[in-house]
């Protein structure tokens, strides 16, 4: 297999290729097929972009026949029909429903972009420099958003400082402290050193920290630890929405309101790049071009985010992705945590982790990607140290081949266990 162009070529800043080495040439549904015809399992599901499968056929027609006649391929943030009936649906069959009112904010195409939007925002309308985000936490690469996150490789990267962020402890990190009294301490004491936040940025389950899911009843805290101190509560959904979770936003469950929800990957409904920032209307301040971009608003995705929101509809995903996550908990519990008493498991809906934390051997979970890939499975690690093998499929996997997957996963983990 050739890669030799890539290796002389293509910038050493690569790296799911070199988890993943072969070239792939085709992806159809739950799978990947590489150029010389070998089928890999998607556990990855790029990141959670691809949440309605690979090449989704409903999703397909619609941009074909929207190619053949003429659509606008390139707009900046002009008025067109294929915008229009993004928002009509988004608005009526996503937002209405759930009591939901936010006008709708197109950035640019990628969740970085999101919540680059959604921080500068929320500064604006604070007239306040600082903000809280959590320890685990990543919310993009680009500096703004780098400044959110916590692992230290990432961090290194941006060869400046990352200020104004005041960083608290995930509520999982020491079970003893109260990280909503502690905020409020912070807060409250006249030493704490801290400034008053305009914003608490959170994921509700912290995707790359290691699939660290946040109770209901502490997201319940925080919305009203935001409300008591004027500050804005800000989700990033950019993974985990899209029904990833079980619900469509991943804070439903909480019966919660963000102030700014961003959202990208899935929502472009095809793998094609789209971000959105969702804001309360009393915040949507911003005066015409103050935040802009030349992608913001990707025609032919809007096209695919419409299908892609007709497709969870109509095929009641929400209720599937439900269902298939208790198959997942059932088999971990059941076929692999046996394998080892110091393995854990943890995850909602359709993103789990297995974690290998407090098996003292040094780059198990990674040894266990290699031998997935090994038996043609695409999965990724998450967490500190890259501790947990993370399971990510199509949200469309059907029973067979969700189980058929689960299956070379307890054997990796099997064959990782008999070597050390």
């Amino acid at each position: 297999m050739n890669t030799s162009v890539f290796e002389n070529y293509e910038s050493q800043v690569r790296s799911y290729c070199r988890h993943f080495p072969t070239v792939f040439k085709q992806s159809l549904g739950s799978f990947f097929i590489d150029e010389e015809g070998t089928k890999y399992i998607d556990f990855f599901c790029g990141a959670g972009a691809a949440n309605y499968g690979h090449n989704n056929p409903v999703i397909k027609k619609k941009l074909i026949e929207y190619l053949e006649n003429d659509g606008i391929i390139h707009a900046l943030d002009m008025y067109t029909v294929a915008k229009r009936e993004f928002i009509e649906t988004f608005e009526e069959k996503v937002m209405k429903p759930r009591g939901l009112d936010y006008k709708i904010q197109f950035p640019g195409p990628t969740g970085t972009n999101a919540n680059e939007a959604a921080l500068k925002l929320a500064r604006k309308v604070k007239k306040r420099t600082n903000v809280f985000a959590l320890m685990g936490a990543f919310h993009g690469m680009t500096l703004g958003s780098l400044a959110l996150t916590t692992d230290k490789t990432s961090r290194k990267g941006a060869g400046v400082s990352l200020d104004n962020v005041t960083f608290i402890p995930a509520p999982y990190m020491f079970p003893e402290l109260d990280t909503v009294e502690y905020m409020q301490r912070l807060l409250d004491d006249d030493h704490s050193g801290i400034e008053k936040p305009a914003a608490l940025f959170i994921e509700t389950v912290q995707a790359e920290g290691g699939i660290m899911v946040f109770e209901a009843e502490w997201l319940k805290r925080i919305r009203k630890f935001c409300d008591d101190n004027d500050i804005l509560l800000v989700v990033d959904d950019v993974q985990v929405g899209c029904c990833r979770s079980g619900t469509f936003f991943s804070f439903e469950r909480a019966g919660i309101q963000p102030d700014i929800v961003t959202m990208s990957k899935s929502i472009g409904g095809y793998g094609l790049p789209l971000a959105i920032t969702l804001i309360r209307p009393e915040l949507d301040i911003w005066t015409p071009g103050e935040h802009n971009g030349t992608f913001r608003g990707n025609q032919m995705a809007f096209v695919a985010a419409k299908a892609g929101l007709d497709f969870m509809l109509e095929n009641k995903i929400e209720d599937g992705v439900k269902a298939k996550g208790e198959i997942v908990k059932k088999y971990i519990e059941d076929e692999i945590l046996p394998l080892d008493s110091r393995l854990a498991v943890r995850g909602i809906g359709l993103i789990w982790g297995i974690d290998f934390d407090k098996i003292p051997v040094k780059g198990l979970a990674d040894k266990v990607e290699m031998k997935c890939f090994e038996k043609k499975m695409i999965i990724e690690g998450a967490g500190r140290n890259n501790c947990v093998v993370k399971i990510m499929p199509p949200l469309t996997i059907s029973e067979e081949e969700l189980r058929y997957g689960l299956a070379i996963v307890k054997e990796a983990v099997k064959e990782a266990l008999s070597e050390i």
